[in-house]
């Protein structure tokens, strides 16, 4: 759920529950007796407002009503394409709900990542090798089709291994089920005749939302050919439930054929499979994502043909990319974990996945420095108070962390960074230390994996776009003047507090732009500061768009490194005296 334990003896984490070989650990924290995490219950969750929380009150209201002791939540997968982060989102969340409505009921719960490995390769995914062999089995059960990358025995193992791996890494406690598995062992047997008995009930939800062409062909029943293995788009001429079997011919030789319905000679149809595994294993609860609403709504109709109650669900936003478009698994334009990870800790992926589950947000690289900051602040606030209405109470499981807070954010780091051409973390620990004096990876091990991953994130995207520009006539006057009072007050700011020392030199920020045309009327009608002002700090002494409060930025970078910034500013587009 989202949380680690350290196992002393060993130098670096590795998440409860993971396989041997399933991957390199994630190592969110450095392992030390001494920051074992701190599990903090709240007195009371009844009232409990975060998100997680209401929908586990519609879970327990569905037990209560149906008289289950165990509550069965489901998160889908199809293994056509590689993971993604939104296949991580989806379960996060889930466990969140699911966690939740353990603490609130005090009943059990399970967790099922169902892979519908049994599908058909419909594409060619764009981000594999040998997309000429995969192109000649289109149409075959991904787990009939052979691996491209040469690791696992199909690439539905391959996949469904990917996904089994980076759900492992983060700790999550789920059940692994495969479709192929679960149609062949014969665990889906009874649902099949069921579908067979009501097959014309089931179609009848279905057809109106179909064409005429596909109205006229449409099964729930998709068999599989006896000879090639593809996954037959076809109609059937007889259901025989009774029999066993299932009675079509096949459209390029007009060979009949007879297929039985169980044992995994034939799958359902995406929605009809959808609410076949509802019916068959008694799922309570599912989410989805936008995209797939109408599917709910169909699936969960053919549940109740079938005689089932389908799950209580919950719909989330998309995740878009760098342009707006929706991420892929086949076209691989989102973030992968790996991506992230090498940015950023994992909680700071959870914290993006928590906030606001049912509005859009763009997935893409420049995301990741206000989750990063986003996640300290409310990990700050859970070491103060256990609030389930805090985010890092869902993301650490209850558990506050115990090791030190961070005394900068990441986005600091990353000015830092980028003023400095750090291309080594050491470079950063030697501000680190006279601002922080005793910080060091040791003793604050969170900070130190900020400092390596502020260090990539740099050299990656900070670096490429830094530009520089010259200030203006009125950006260098108020520039003199910073640089005149920080001179002044040098030998006092460096004797306070780094705290004390960051609000006075914020002070000095304000003072020097208090000149036109950076003037701005507050709402009490004294004289402020416009946002023009820090805009020119940013663009002329940091070389980027945005950039931190300043104050602080000083008070870490150091008073004489920032009237040399200035210095260099002030002589960029001077002209030389001749």
């Amino acid at each position: 759920m989202l949380s680690w334990e350290c196992r002393p003896g060993r130098g670096a984490w590795r998440p409860p529950g993971s396989r041997p070989g399933a991957g390199p650990p994630i190592t969110p924290l450095r392992c030390d007796d001494e920051f074992d995490p701190v599990t903090i219950a709240p007195t009371d969750l009844s009232a409990a407002r975060a998100w997680p929380f209401e929908e586990a009150r519609k879970v327990a209201a569905r037990l209560e009503k149906s008289g289950k002791d165990v509550a069965l939540f489901e998160t889908g997968y199809g293994p056509s394409g590689l993971p993604h982060i939104g296949t991580f989102g989806e379960v996060a969340r889930t466990t969140w709900v699911r966690r939740a409505f353990e603490l609130l009921t005090g009943k059990r719960s399970r967790l099922i990542a169902f892979s519908d490995d049994m599908d058909g390769l419909r594409k060619v995914p764009d981000n594999v090798p040998n997309k000429e062999m995969l192109a000649t089995h289109l149409g075959r059960p991904v787990t009939a089709v052979p691996d491209p990358f040469g690791t696992h025995e199909s690439f539905g193992h391959h996949n469904n291994a990917r996904l089994r791996a980076f759900l492992d890494a983060f700790g999550f406690e789920y059940e692994f089920a495969s479709s192929s598995d679960y149609y062949k062992s014969g665990r889906f047997d009874a649902a099949l005749i069921r579908m067979a008995e009501r097959h014309e009930e089931v179609r009848a939800v279905i057809l109106p939302t179909l064409g005429p062409e596909r109205r006229a062909t449409y099964s729930p029943f998709l068999p599989i050919h006896p000879k090639t293995g593809i996954v037959m788009q076809v109609p059937m001429e007889e259901v025989r439930p009774a029999e066993d079997l299932l009675i079509w011919r096949d459209p390029a030789d007009g060979t009949r054929h007879a297929t039985r319905i169980t044992g995994g000679h034939c799958k359902a149809q995406w929605k009809a499979d959808w609410a076949l595994r509802w019916f068959a294993l008694g799922v309570d609860y599912e989410m989805s994502g936008k995209d797939l609403i109408d599917s709910v709504k169909l699936s969960s109709a053919i549940c109740r043909v079938l005689g089932g109650e389908p799950p209580e669900t919950f719909t989330y936003e998309l995740f878009l990319d760098a342009e707006g478009q929706k991420i892929s698994k086949s076209k691989g334009n989102g973030l992968t974990i790996e991506e992230w990870l090498r940015y950023a800790p994992p909680e700071s992926l959870a914290q993006f996945m928590f906030n606001q589950p049912q509005r859009a947000k763009r997935l893409y690289f420049d995301q990741i420095p206000r989750a990063v900051d986003e996640y300290l602040q409310h990990r700050a606030r859970l070491r103060v108070a256990a609030d389930p209405a805090v985010p890092a109470w869902h993301i650490h499981g209850g558990a506050a962390p115990n090791d030190p807070e961070p005394p900068v954010s990441f986005t600091m780091l990353l000015n830092l960074a980028s003023v400095v051409n750090a291309d080594d973390p050491e470079i950063l620990w030697g501000f680190l230390a006279r601002y922080a004096p005793g910080a060091t990876p040791r003793t604050q091990p969170l900070l130190g994996k900020l400092v390596e991953h502020a260090v990539h994130y740099y050299r990656d995207f900070v670096a490429p776009t830094k530009r520089f520009r010259e200030p203006s006539p009125a950006e260098r006057e108020a520039l003199h003047a910073l640089m005149a009072a920080l001179r002044d007050r040098a030998a006092d700011l460096e004797a306070m507090e780094p705290e004390e020392r960051a609000r006075a030199i914020q002070d000095l920020v304000y003072d020097a732009g208090r000149r036109e045309p950076f003037l701005q009327p507050n709402k009490d009608g004294s004289m402020g500061v416009s946002r023009a002002w820090f805009n020119a700090l940013y663009q002329v002494l940091l070389g980027q768009e945005e950039g931190p409060r300043f104050g602080g930025f000083v008070a870490l970078y150091g008073i004489a490194g920032t009237i040399g910034l200035i210095e260099t500013a002030l002589a960029r587009g001077e002209t030389p005296v001749a």
